[in-house]
């Protein structure tokens, strides 16, 4: 069924993936991605170099040593090629650089643990010295310290994108933040105000005569962004901060919003919302975020599929980590 490329091997009738390691390493991924590409997809080598970011003498050894394995079938065995083929439909639905999904043992898990550790895993990799990345807070970002790999980089500086709470809370921007920057041994930089203020005249007052306008315009040259979003339907982002009542949810809602990224509340076209909340908040604005060249975006649940829909949009991130249930939701929805 596949179809021979000139100057490339001789690929049989194998037309399909099976990855038996469960505990797969990232050269595992590679590998295994490179294979569903070239014997289900039908890509050639070079198209497939180019989507991964790697050399065609690499893309021939991978697919050469995908061959001596056994991992070429005639029919996908392993749950990893459901996973892998989830990951494709997401890059190619909402153009992506890369799509990385969690399995999950049980449907109605909870996704978060799943979800940070495939967002710890992936960090650990990812994160290089003389980077600036601007992070963002909640459950799914704090779950993932443990499962990053501690290391030195050197000027490594991280900064928050959302101001703290007035109340020492497990889940708060600051504490990620200065953790994310421990791990690295990097610099964190944070912005030591209330996440939401009273007015448009208080935020101006703060960003320019408290010290905050150099935090704000590092923001300007971030070489990458951590971010996570909140779905409005649930009522965890406001209970755990207590930063808005439940009348400005309801109103938000009544608007459209499907959810908030930094507390920027946006429709599931990704536009921003018509309320105060929005020129209230002290944080990054989204036209900066969207500089970033690398833009991660890590959520998932039940309750966040138009929060996520909305976010390709707003923020239209470059890495998306999620769990296969949010990715079969995300796509269903999008196809509907």
């Amino acid at each position: 069924m596949g179809r021979r490329r000139q100057g490339e091997p001789e690929s049989g009738k194998a037309t399909e993936v099976s990855e038996p390691v469960v505990n797969e390493s990232r050269t595992d991924r590679l590998r295994i991605r490179a294979a569903w590409m070239y014997f289900v997809e039908q890509m050639t080598q070079n198209e497939i170099a180019d989507v991964l970011g790697v050399g065609r003498v690499t893309i021939v050894r991978m697919l050469a040593e995908a061959r001596a394995r056994n991992e070429v079938k005639i029919t996908i065995e392993s749950e990893l090629s459901e996973i892998v083929r989830l990951e494709r439909a997401l890059e190619r639905t909402f153009e992506l650089q890369q799509a990385l999904v969690a399995p999950l043992t049980d449907p109605n898990a909870d996704p978060i643990p799943a979800i940070a550790a495939k967002t710890g895993m992936f960090l650990s990799d990812a994160m290089k010295s003389d980077t600036r990345v601007g992070v963002g807070w909640g459950r799914t970002l704090f779950s993932t310290l443990p499962f990053i790999s501690a290391k030195s980089l050197s000027d490594f500086r991280v900064i928050s994108l959302l101001g703290g709470v007035g109340v020492v809370r497990r889940y708060n921007p600051a504490e990620f933040a200065w953790r994310f920057a421990q791990i690295f041994q990097g610099d964190g930089y944070l912005i030591p105000t209330p996440a939401v203020v009273d007015s448009v005249e208080t935020k101006i007052a703060l960003v320019e005569r408290c010290g905050l306008q150099e935090v704000f315009e590092m923001a300007d040259s971030l070489d990458a962004v951590l971010l996570s979003v909140g779905g409005i339907a649930s009522a965890t982002t406001f209970s755990r901060g207590g930063f808005l009542r439940e009348a400005d949810r309801e109103a938000l809602l009544a608007r459209g919003a499907v959810g908030d990224l930094l507390f920027h509340f946006y429709d599931r076209n990704g536009a921003l919302v018509d309320h105060p909340v929005n020129s209230h908040v002290m944080s990054v604005d989204v036209d900066r975020l969207r500089k970033a060249p690398i833009r991660i975006l890590t959520s998932g649940g039940a309750e966040k599929t138009e929060a996520l829909l909305g976010a390709m949009h707003l923020i239209a991130p470059t890495i998306l980590i999620t769990d296969e249930e949010s990715a079969r939701r995300m796509l269903a929805a999008h196809s509907s």
